[in-house]
């Protein structure tokens, strides 16, 4: 596992190829290598995006939504749990607990938890992704 976990934080995620050097650095078969990767939900068969949406979904956040705002999230980017969207811009995943139950249903976007997050919140956070992306791009100009 922790060699597992070293190249995904190296690499962000951990590719077939990856995956094949260490089956052979640890002379076991790729199989059992992409089982445990597949098994443990820590692990990422793709590129994550630029930026992380974690939706929480312990028992605070199931109860005040959590899994209507994961369905917000899932529609608006238009992609599913543990995808990323095609432009690389953002990956969604879910977490058990985020340690914010009094601000439920909590979303993690970027590392930086979002509280109260219901389905009409989700379109304003990623607003103001867009905003961001629009004066960067007029500062480059």
């Amino acid at each position: 596992m922790p060699i597992l976990q070293k190249a995904q934080g190296r690499l962000g995620y951990l590719p077939r190829e990856a995956m094949l050097e260490i089956a052979a650095f640890l002379n076991i078969p790729a199989i059992d290598v992409y089982g445990v990767v597949t098994f443990y939900n820590q692990f990422r068969l793709n590129p994550p995006g630029k930026h992380s949406i974690r939706v929480c979904l312990g028992t605070a956040c199931h109860m005040k939504g959590g899994y209507i705002t994961l369905d917000a999230w899932k529609r608006r980017l238009e992609i599913g749990e543990g995808e990323t969207t095609p432009d690389r811009e953002f990956d969604l995943d879910t977490v058990a607990c985020v340690g914010c139950c009094t601000m439920a249903p909590v979303s993690v976007v970027d590392d930086q938890p979002e509280g109260k997050v219901e389905p009409t919140k989700v379109d304003g956070i990623l607003l103001r992704f867009e905003l961001e992306r629009e004066a960067e791009e007029q500062i480059e100009e």
